[in-house]
């Protein structure tokens, strides 16, 4: 019998609340470059102990940094003076039984094809350089990898939390920064670069946007142009967002930083869409939680998902398993306004039962605990005992972490 615990919470839903603040940090931002190329690399080695060996082994790349470069900013376009420099970090098994892994080259093989992939004007031979310090792991976590068994134990002593459903100001927020970095939009907007952060705040049914765009200076000749460019996003934004949300007014900021009449100095230009060109470095973890966003009045765990393997480490496992629970959870369940759930493991474990599985519930007007409880026990019973089809799953790369 698993340790399942569902209670009944008493507080006003966040969408009734008065005051609401939710980022996110787009996928050019240094802090979402690290953590979407270090998963990058845990999937590419997952691939190939399953190749080589029939099992995945022991690995955790979720410690990076990426060291910003240098830059000229000019309008018409400026020149790279020194590349940015992308350290991989942690551990990874680079040898079974004699054979060996080229761990080092998994890593920088995962970030080019990542780069080439998302960042349009990074050239991941030229504008980056690579340093990797994947080590061999300890001798007790790699022995975890040995033990027979469909599902492994937990590595870590851990703790996530997850929730459903998003808010409305949750939901516009992640939709603005995938519009503003789509295909299309880009298309249209070529001077608009992949680092993009939207800031929403939200009083009542006032919702605030304030983002932060850096514009490739090859594609704006002057200021006048950075400025006209500028007004266009800014009111095709306006639009998106209006037809996308139902806020009573919606008031919506672009690069307050910029000040007329100072040329190059008074605006935000990169030379490469990334502020990692030569202002901005960037670590795992500081970005976006696993569900997409940084929900600041919401419960979060303090574990970075990116890049932890995803067979035994719980710190990845239980981050986006939480949130898959309680979104079947709502889903399933009527009468239920939020949900969120706690999963906390035990190392030595297995990752199936958790020490505690708990489940804390808002309830609809008329709707009694009583009426919903087994029925929530029961879908955390059915996805816990699905864990191991939904580690392969993160293990091909299938849910994403930011």
């Amino acid at each position: 019998m698993r340790n399942i615990i569902v209670e009944e919470i008493k507080q006003v839903p966040l969408v009734e609340q008065n005051l609401e603040i939710v980022e996110r940090k787009g996928i050019g931002h240094p802090d979402s470059i690290c953590d979407s190329i270090l998963d990058r690399v845990s999937v590419e080695l997952c691939q190939e102990y399953l190749k080589r060996f029939g099992a995945i082994m022991h690995h955790n790349t979720d410690k990076s940094l990426l060291v910003a470069g240098k830059v000229e900013t000019r309008f018409g376009g400026g020149e790279v003076k020194e590349p940015m420099l992308l350290i991989f970090g942690d551990r990874a098994t680079d040898e079974v039984e004699g054979e060996k892994i080229d761990v080092a080259k998994i890593a920088i093989d995962a970030a080019k094809k990542w780069i080439k992939k998302n960042l349009r004007y990074v050239d991941p031979d030229k504008h980056m350089r690579y340093q990797v310090e994947l080590k061999p792991g300890s001798a007790a976590l790699t022995d975890i990898f040995r033990r027979k068994g469909k599902v492994l134990s937990a590595n870590d002593t851990s703790a996530a939390v997850g929730y459903a459903p998003m808010t409305p100001t949750e939901e516009i927020v992640l939709k603005t920064e995938h519009y503003l970095n789509s295909k299309k939009f880009k298309k249209e907007f070529p001077e608009s670069g992949e680092d993009i952060k939207v800031m929403g705040f939200r009083k009542n049914n006032d919702l605030s946007l304030m983002i932060g765009m850096a514009f490739v200076d090859r594609h704006v000749k002057d200021e006048k142009d950075y400025f006209r460019k500028k007004e266009e996003i800014l009111e095709r934004t306006r639009h998106f967002v209006e037809e996308n949300s139902n806020f009573e007014r919606v008031d919506l900021k672009l690069n307050t930083l910029d000040t007329r009449g100072r040329g190059v100095d008074g605006v935000y230009l990169t030379v490469l869409g990334t502020s990692a060109d030569g202002a901005d470095s960037g670590q795992v973890g500081r970005g976006n939680r696993s569900n997409g966003v940084i929900p600041l009045n919401r419960h979060v765990g303090s574990e970075a998902a990116a890049g932890k393997n995803p067979v035994s480490h719980v710190g990845k496992i239980y981050n986006l398993l939480t949130h898959k629970i309680a979104s079947e959870i709502y889903r399933e369940v009527n009468g239920l306004k939020e949900v969120y759930v706690w999963l906390v493991s035990q190392i030595g474990s297995p990752i199936d039962q958790p020490a505690i599985a708990a489940a804390r519930v808002l309830t609809e007007p008329g709707v009694k605990l009583d009426d919903v409880k087994k029925q929530i026990s029961e879908t955390i019973e059915r996805e816990l005992e699905k864990i191991d089809e939904f580690t392969k799953c993160l293990s091909r790369g299938e849910f994403p972490v930011c």
